[in-house]
């Protein structure tokens, strides 16, 4: 299979409009995760929502909205430095698209506009981690350019 570049401009996501993320979008952030994931994390968005609208002057929490619905979203931060590493690096927390919205080019037309946001800023590298056992998501990030990192992600159980 041919990985297909994201930031070849493409026709599919004709429909879908990208913007900023904004404050009076979180009952519909809250909302849509609901719907994708089956648990309503409100608390979790409200904090989450509050440091990516503040924390940075470039856009880097957006949203996409399919024929005027809102029809998905990202959240990203930008560190500068971490794990004892100088340069920057953005790391995607969240991307959902709406389940009845999928394979319309939601996810591409955010990650594209989320790359053109970062070469702004200067950044170079886009993380992001994906449950081993989620396979369209791992086959979505595959098809838009995304490759395992050279590092191996270690968690210790505290209890």
């Amino acid at each position: 299979m041919q990985q297909q570049d994201m930031r070849e401009p493409s026709l599919e996501h004709s429909t879908v409009t990208v913007r900023g993320l904004l404050p009076e979008d979180m009952q519909a952030v809250i909302a849509l995760d609901a719907k994708t994931t089956g648990r309503r994390r409100e608390e979790y968005f409200k904090v989450k929502l509050e440091q990516n609208l503040v924390e940075t002057g470039i856009k880097v929490s957006l949203a996409a909205e399919y024929d005027d619905l809102f029809a998905g979203f990202l959240l990203a931060r930008v560190f500068y430095g971490e794990f004892g590493q100088s340069e920057q690096v953005a790391v995607l927390d969240t991307l959902v698209a709406h389940p009845d919205f999928r394979r319309k080019g939601i996810g591409k037309a955010l990650l594209e506009q989320l790359c053109m946001n970062l070469k702004a800023l200067g950044v170079t590298r886009l993380q992001t981690e994906v449950l081993w056992d989620d396979m369209d998501l791992i086959r979505f990030f595959h098809d838009v350019g995304f490759s395992p990192a050279q590092r191996l992600c270690l968690d210790y159980d505290l209890a």
